[in-house]
Parts: C-alpha cells; structure tokens; sequence
C-alpha cells in the first residue's frame, strides 16, 4: 500500500506543476521525477479529461487515481507479463544458473526461444528465483589516454576439436582489451608459445589499427624470463618483436590480478557469454602463425561500461 500511496503523491504534484505552466522538465524537477515518467503522468491526466486552463480544482481523488490506474496497472503477483514469461521457463534457467552461466548468455538463450525480456527483469528474477548469486562492487579506476595501454592475457575456455587431428584440445583465448575504450579482441590458440603470443599480437594489431604504447601482459614464460616487480627480464624473442613494433612490456606482478583488471574481466566474459553453454556454429580455432576473429564486431562490442566515454575510441 506504501507504494501506491507515493505514486499518488508523485502523480498528484506532477499535475499540479504542469498546471501552473511550468514544462515538463521543470515538471519533473519539482516533483522528482523522471522527464519521462513525468510525461506519461501528464498524457494519462489529458486522456481522463484533464484540461490545462481549468484549475488545480480539477485534481480530484477520483481523477488522480484514475490516472494511477492508468499509469501503473495493478499486476497479479506484483508482477507483469514478462516476468510470467520467465516463470514458464523457470526450470530452464535455474539449470543454467547451477552451471553458472551469466545473465547475460542466459538472456542470449531465452532469445533463441522466442522469449524476450528487459535485462533486469532477467537479473532479478534469476536471484530471486534460481539462486543467483550478486556481482562484486566495481572500483573505477584511472584509463589514461586513447591509444595508450592495452591489457593481454591468456584464459583457458575449455574443449575444442583440433582441425588438423580430429581430437579434441584444451583451447585457450588470448584477449586484447584496450584500457581507455574497452574495446576487445579475442586470439584462439592450442598453444601459449611466444608464437602464439606474436601471431595473436599481429592479429590485433591488424584488428585495432595501430600499435598501442603500452601491453600489459601476465608473467607467462614465453615473454618473461625472470618476474620482478621492478625489474622484469624479458625473453629475447619477445624483446626482439616488441623493439620492432616500438611498444613498451609492463607486465603485472606474480599472482597481481588486479594489476589489469581490464582484461581479468574480458576473460570471465569470454569464457562464460562467448564458450560457455556450446557455441552456435563450429568455430575454427587457429593455429601458429593464422589467426581467427571470432564473433568480430557483434555481442561484446554493443555494450557501454560506465567508465568509458559513449562510443569508445576503437584502437590507437
């Protein structure tokens, strides 16, 4: 009851400050509302004969529960249709909350079904209803200038049939993630040689456009030969091919995740939206020297973190 008592309130001064002349952003300032629910206070008022020029006399109780009616329907259970459409498919999603996939790959399979329904509908029914867990708290952190820092890593995915020997492999992705725009690349390999590094790297580089300054990878053999947290030694190769593209190696401390968050976070998204739950089509996984985009331009790309800027800055 507490919540159709505030409705009224809001409904009430909404109307009341949209017969005074004020428009509907300052309608909605007044009453604390959002521009666009304060419009559609005003459009439910107008349909039930709600007139500019006549008088706050008008507001009668009638008339704004009227429109509280109109605005906010009474739901059974409290909830709407797509809510009901999730119930029918509860069993469903409670199995893949147990495999642990994500809201969103849940959301990417309801789709292929035909059911289609508001993110946070999803969300809260998957932790109201199957047991999902709640997300960390995310800590913003400083993303320096376009084109300057990349993060890499390595992230094994699973299973995947090699297509030279039929048998099936351990595949690993290797995950580009620009700091500043967040935009990713993703690098499939059987390996984790300094081969698979470079041919990944040059996969980028063709991907991004550019060269960033900075790659910020982990501790991996094939590009460190001794870790330190000031004074790296890097292996040969590696230093050879990073002096002849003109990019710096700052590689994260041992067992330091938090070192490139940016790119920790690509992986769990990779290997729960992007492998997790079967692939649609078969994906060719590339070998030394050849490399493969899977899901180029589509899926991760759409997406806005709230720490970078609309639109994104693509490469360097």
């Amino acid at each position: 009851m507490a919540f159709r008592e505030v409705a009224v309130i809001e409904i009430r001064e909404v109307l009341r400050a949209w017969l005074s002349g004020a428009g509907l952003r300052k309608v909605a300032e007044q009453a604390g509302v959002d521009r666009k629910t304060a419009r559609r206070y005003v459009q439910a008022g107008v349909e039930a004969g709600v007139a500019r020029d006549g008088g706050l006399s008008q507001l009668t109780d009638e008339l704004v529960g009227q429109v509280a009616e109109a605005v906010r329907p009474v739901r059974p259970g409290g909830h709407g249709q797509a809510w009901e459409q999730l119930e029918a498919c509860h069993a469903d999603i409670r199995a893949q909350v147990k495999q642990g996939l994500t809201v969103v790959k849940i959301g990417v399979f309801l789709e292929r079904r035909g059911v289609v329904v508001p993110y946070r509908t999803l969300h809260r029914f998957c932790v109201e209803r199957c047991g999902f867990g709640p997300g960390a708290a995310t800590v913003r952190v400083a993303d320096g200038e376009p084109g300057m820092e990349c993060q890499i890593d390595f992230g094994y995915l699973g299973m995947l049939a090699d297509p030279v020997t039929g048998r099936q492999r351990k595949v690993h992705a290797l995950i580009f993630t620009a700091c500043y725009s967040r935009h990713m690349f993703v690098w499939l390999s059987f390996t984790q040689t300094l081969a698979a590094f470079t041919s990944g790297c040059e996969a980028a580089r063709a991907y991004f456009g550019g060269i960033f300054k900075v790659l910020v990878p982990d501790n991996a053999s094939a590009i460190v030969a001794a870790a330190d947290a000031v004074n790296p030694r890097f292996t040969a190769g590696w230093l050879d091919y990073a002096q002849a593209r003109g990019f710096a190696t700052d590689p994260a401390r041992v067992r330091s995740p938090k070192d490139k968050p940016r790119v920790e976070r690509a992986v769990r998204y990779v290997r729960g939206n992007f492998f997790a739950g079967g692939l649609r089509r078969p994906v060719r996984c590339a070998g030394p020297g050849r490399s493969v985009v899977p899901g180029r331009g589509r899926g991760a790309h759409p997406r806005h973190h709230p720490g970078a800027p609309r639109g994104g800055v693509r490469g360097p």
